[in-house]
């Protein structure tokens, strides 16, 4: 069964830390990029970072650059998003993406507040 799923989300105060996981299942994992994306309450669903099929390279959206780090392990075919510094702006539903097949996870949801 192909599916992508998220774990980790949870509340924390601003300046807190989180890490996400997504185990991946179904497809070859090794070889597809992978991404994270999130959307905030009313808004669409906002590009956050990638990482390419054997982790060299990272990429990452303005807004989180120097405080989340994407990871990949592919002999447990999962991918993390480590969250440090956040900010009542970081709060949404983050969705794991497998690029290549276009798989979307459940989602799991952060909040940022005091």
């Amino acid at each position: 069964q192909v599916q992508l799923v998220e774990s980790g989300g949870g509340s924390v105060q601003p300046g807190g830390s989180l890490r996400l996981s997504c185990a991946a299942s179904g497809f070859t994992f090794s070889e597809t990029l992978m991404s994270w994306y999130r959307q905030a309450p009313g808004k669409g669903r906002e590009w956050v970072a990638t990482i390419d099929d054997s982790g060299g390279t990272r990429i990452y959206a303005d807004s989180v650059k120097g405080r989340f780090t994407i990871s990949r392990d592919n002999a447990e075919r999962t991918v993390s998003l480590q969250m440090n510094d956040l900010k009542p702006d970081d709060t949404a539903i983050y969705y794991c993406f497998a690029v290549d097949g276009s798989i979307w996870g459940q989602g799991t949801q952060v909040s940022v507040s005091f």
